[in-house]
């Protein structure tokens, strides 16, 4: 099972690990990119203003842009600490048993407009560049990113289940193809609430975020290990969640799954 997030906005501060270090981050075929964007992002930051136009930045934020500054000589630590938010906070990745933690890292990538994708133990300074930017020589990074993403990904998809969670910012940096996106599942995260005796339903950031974590959390703390979109839902129901699957119309095309629930803690 690959699993696809998206990473926070808002980031713990760099850690005390030695300086990053690009060649030994996983995914090696992502090196040359992840270069490309981390020259331009430092150059970039140099040039105070300028670079706060690009990063769509409030003067109140201004710090983040000393952050990319000194990207290259920050101390690290694991990206799966330097997450953080609500997504985060209930993946709760520090609080999983050895076993869980074991699945985490072979199971979770973290989509990132600096670095493709990262998995939890991949030692990162912290940083601010989403994937919406657009910078001065590369351009848009989720379309920077593709040609890489295409190359590498399939590889580590494997033959397995690819549950995307990803929001769409992300997700445009790679799109799984062909049979890969047959064994993919996307997941919307839906608020069921009565409304004068009828049942609306809305999609809201803050459910959207915490529930992915928690499914998240629950498959990786029970071992469920999925082969396909078909297994995903059956195992996220015995779990106790309410899914409801769309299957795909058409070859090469993914599932999508709803998940209702009524409130942030309950199912």
């Amino acid at each position: 099972m690959l699993v696809l997030l998206p990473p926070s906005e808002g980031k713990a501060a760099s850690g005390q690990g030695s300086p990053l270090k690009l060649e030994e981050l996983s995914l090696p075929g992502l090196t040359a990119a992840r270069g490309a964007v981390l020259d331009e992002l430092v150059e970039l930051c140099a040039a105070d203003e300028k670079a706060r136009t690009v990063l769509g930045l409030s003067e109140g934020l201004r710090g983040e842009i000393g952050k990319n500054v000194e990207l290259r000589t920050a101390g690290t630590r694991p990206a799966g600490e330097i997450y953080t938010g609500v997504l985060y906070d209930a993946l709760g990745l520090a609080t999983l048993d050895e076993a869980a933690a074991r699945r985490a890292e072979r199971s979770l990538l973290v989509f990132s407009g600096l670095w493709g994708a990262v998995r939890p133990g991949d030692a990162i300074p912290s940083y601010r560049c989403s994937m919406g930017v657009k910078l001065p020589g590369l351009g848009a990074l989720a379309a920077h990113w593709r040609k890489a993403m295409a190359e590498v990904l399939p590889g580590v998809a494997g033959s397995g289940l690819v549950l995307d969670l990803r929001s769409a910012a992300y997700a445009g940096a790679w799109k799984p193809k062909g049979e890969v996106a047959e064994r993919t599942a996307t997941v919307r995260v839906l608020h069921a609430r009565m409304v004068g005796g009828v049942e609306k339903r809305s999609v809201v950031s803050h459910f959207n975020k915490a529930t992915k974590g928690r499914l998240t959390r629950d498959l990786l703390a029970f071992g469920a290990e999925p082969e396909g979109p078909a297994e995903l839902v059956k195992a996220l129901r015995e779990l106790g969640y309410v899914v409801e699957a769309r299957e795909p119309e058409k070859a090469g095309a993914a599932w999508a799954l709803d998940v209702v629930v009524t409130d942030v803690h309950g199912r």
